[in-house]
């Protein structure tokens, strides 16, 4: 597996990780990024010129950008990517083994941060995202010598600027408040600068080009940070009701209630004794009732008994 397969197969495994759908992300406002990490740069062959680079260069952007706080962000972005040429092959046998490649533009970028709290992934934790972008970059070609038959050489040695556009998969990792780690797979295309090849010395070969046009596709892997200057604020933390006092000890309260003398019927006023008890009972919800009956003594005892249980069941 090459180098270019291993960066797709890993952008690939990147975006189906991600969730469906996605919800509010706690970037809001002002923020700065950087990284850097490695880039592969396509070989190509373009009018009959090829090109082999070293497989492995170097890659490095900075962004300013926004967040809005329901997901999205905007960014402008700075990049900057180098490669150095092992080969270098143009027709009539024109062959160079020298040369570097910079290429450096300006992005406007948009992009999405997806909420994993439904599935117990904090945002402050990780935070995968999606982007892409447009902008402007230059092609830098410097010090190509190309050496043919005899005397004949020549050179790119030339700059040219042209359309481009990239793809972002990438995740945040949380270092503290409002400071991430990021990881990024991005694939970054430069539509066809065209530079000069210009003749140094010797006589002009047949089916050589006067320029050059390149192929623009680079695949980055890159490892940075990112500092938000308007951290989510945390949660409070949410105080726990106080518990409800126990509700007082019911007080046990006597009532009297007097009979006529030798009777077991209640008068008015006993009547309106026994009321009070029983709602007074139903409000303290009491649990137990008492109930006894007297009598005096100008009876017999065992009619005395029996007038006082006719009293009590009244």
């Amino acid at each position: 597996m090459t180098f270019r397969h291993l960066l797709l197969a890993t952008a690939v495994a990147a975006v189906a990780a991600l969730p469906v759908s996605g919800r509010a992300q706690p970037v809001s406002g002002l923020y700065v990024g950087a990284g850097a990490g490695i880039n592969n740069w396509k070989d190509n062959s373009r009018r009959g010129i090829s090109v082999h680079d070293n497989d492995i260069g170097f890659a490095g952007v900075g962004s300013l950008g926004w967040g809005f706080g329901n997901g999205f962000r905007a960014e402008v972005e700075g990049n900057y990517r180098n490669h150095e040429i092992k080969t270098l092959v143009l027709p009539n046998r024109l062959l160079g083994h020298s040369g570097t490649v910079d290429r450096y533009g300006v992005m406007a970028n948009a992009l999405f941060d997806f909420d994993l709290s439904s599935f117990g992934i904090s945002p402050s934790v990780y935070m995968p995202y999606l982007g892409g972008g447009a902008g402007y970059a230059w092609t830098d070609v410097s010090k190509a010598r190309l050496r043919g038959a005899g005397t004949s050489n020549y050179v790119v040695d030339d700059t040219a600027g042209s359309f481009a556009y990239q793809a972002i998969v990438g995740g945040a990792f949380g270092l503290a408040p409002g400071l991430a780690m990021t990881v990024e797979y991005r694939y970054f295309n430069v539509l066809s600068p065209s530079l000069e090849i210009t003749r140094t010395s010797g006589p002009a070969q047949a089916n050589v080009p006067g320029r050059w046009k390149p192929e623009g596709e680079n695949h980055s892997l890159l490892v940075g940070l990112r500092y938000a200057f308007n951290p989510p604020a945390a949660a409070a933390p949410v105080a726990e009701a106080p518990a409800a006092p126990p509700p007082p000890p019911s007080v046990a309260r006597t009532y009297l209630v007097f009979f006529d003398w030798n009777s077991a019927d209640l008068t008015d006023r006993a009547r309106q004794i026994i009321g009070e008890a029983a709602g007074n009972a139903r409000r303290l919800a009491a649990t137990r009732i008492e109930l006894a009956g007297h009598a005096d003594r100008s009876g017999t005892p065992a009619y005395n008994q029996r007038l006082s249980e006719r009293r009590a069941q009244v």
